[in-house]
């Protein structure tokens, strides 16, 4: 006897809900993971200095609903100190780290860093809008490891209204001894300015950063062709001495406690003639919300001596250790804050003048970036060209780089002669006591590292 017509349709519904059943039960949470799966951590190893994220950070986690960012801002000394420590360890407590030109090449070679240029070659990110050199400082071996924040050179910054006043002319192509005799001029401790501004507190990515410029164009190294430490040469303590008594004699109050932001508060104060220093800071001196100087700063190329150029290269960048949780979540975000879209969205909700610059070509094609940073944007872009980072000096050198010494120890190196030379910015040693024992350091290094075998 055949089945009923009903009968046959409900055994058919019965068994169609029963194959949907097994079905959703066959492929679990995939199957509603875009609803109600957690978003995914990306936790970000930051630097104080990029601290514009935070405002913006929103619209990522918007746009990105599966992605929760996790910011954690620290000063330069303790972000150094700790990521590679937590990187080394594998300990896994950061996803995306800020690192700059020298750590790239040293921790990529390590195995520490994902090869990013893989990920950039997807959509339209556009890679080669990178300033050329700052792409390079990034990479190893042909890959790129880090993807830059902003990058920056260095240049002389000057009150124009305090030199006409005294009847000054900043020249063209500075050298280091016309601004030591236009800051005995322009020095004023009775009105509380200083004839100018320089790091002096330690930290090889403090008062190494201009000193080692110094350095350079006076035709002074840290170490030969052979790996033979220079620091006790006729050049090198000429450098340091001009440093050390420009400094103490016409420089600012605590001299050698000072960092850049120091300098940053000292002169958008009014409280300095000059300032040697970061071309990332000379937004900050035209923001009008922030500085008493804005509009009466001038730019000049860094000073030298023996050199055509001496202006430094560094550039915070964004790198994803290979120990990340998840690597494409933290590319989604390492490609957001580095992007051409990310940079227009910074100048239209904080301002055109506090861009994050020196990274990317196009920004500096923007109408809105070059009329409210015309001051400045041309003299960065000049300094950022003039870079040569394989023979900064007037030497050959074994390494790569401008302002460090590419070998992994100069970060326990540079932190021990800066805080010699700091100590003599104090008064409290001579320069050629501080010199005497760095050269002793400096030799221990590439003796126990063999670099001279």
């Amino acid at each position: 006897m055949s089945e009923p017509p009903h009968t046959r349709r409900g055994r058919l519904t019965r068994l169609v809900l029963a194959a949907a059943l097994l079905a959703s039960l066959a492929l679990g949470p995939a199957a509603c993971a875009d609803n109600s799966a957690d978003p995914v951590t990306v936790t970000v190893a930051a630097v104080d200095f990029m601290h514009g994220i935070e405002a913006l950070v929103d619209d990522f986690e918007k746009d990105h609903p599966h992605i929760k960012v996790n910011l954690v801002f620290l000063p330069e000394n303790s972000l150094r100190a700790r990521v590679p420590k937590d990187i080394a360890s594998e300990a896994s407590h950061y996803d995306i780290v800020a690192i700059g030109p020298y750590e790239a090449p040293i921790w990529a070679s390590r195995g520490w860093l994902t090869r990013l240029d893989p990920y950039a070659a997807r959509g339209d990110y556009d890679r080669q809008d990178f300033i050329p050199t700052v792409r390079e400082s990034l990479s190893y071996n042909g890959g790129q490891y880090a993807m830059p924040y902003y990058a920056e050179s260095s240049f002389l910054m000057y009150r124009e209204d305090l030199f006409a006043q005294a009847g000054l002319t900043m020249p063209e192509h500075p050298t280091w001894q016309q601004i030591a005799r236009l800051a005995a001029r322009l020095h004023d401790p009775g009105h509380d300015v200083a004839g100018i501004c320089l790091r002096g507190g330690a930290g090889w990515g403090n008062l190494l950063m201009p000193l080692n410029m110094v350095i350079l164009t006076f035709g002074g190294r840290w170490y030969d062709e052979n790996w033979n430490p220079r620091l006790t040469s006729p050049e090198t303590r000429r450098a340091v001495r001009f440093y050390v008594d420009l400094v103490r004699r016409y420089g600012q109050p605590r001299a050698s406690e000072a960092v850049p932001a120091d300098c940053l508060r000292t002169m958008s104060q009014g409280r300095a003639a000059m300032w040697y220093d970061s071309t990332a800071l000379a937004g900050r001196l035209e923001d009008t919300q922030h500085s008493r100087v804005a509009g009466r700063i001038g730019y000049a190329p860094a000073p030298v001596r023996r050199t055509d150029s001496a202006g430094w290269l560094w550039a915070w960048s964004l790198a994803i250790p290979v120990t990340a949780k998840d690597r494409d979540a933290a590319w989604e975000f390492v490609s957001w804050a580095t992007s051409k879209d990310y940079l227009r969205l910074y100048g239209e909700r904080l301002g055109w003048v506090r861009v994050p610059p020196g990274s990317r070509l196009s920004t500096y094609e923007l109408p809105e970036y070059r009329k409210a940073g015309h001051a400045f944007v041309a003299p960065t872009l000049d300094a950022l060209a003039a870079v040569n980072p394989r023979r900064p000096g007037t030497h050959p050198q074994p390494w790569t780089g401008v302002s460090y010494v590419g070998i992994p120890e100069y970060a326990a190196l540079g932190n021990r002669v800066s805080a010699e030379i700091s100590a003599a910015i104090a008064g409290r040693q001579s320069v050629d006591e501080a010199l005497a024992k760095s050269q002793l350091f400096a030799r221990d290094v590439v003796e126990g590292a063999g670099y001279r075998d």
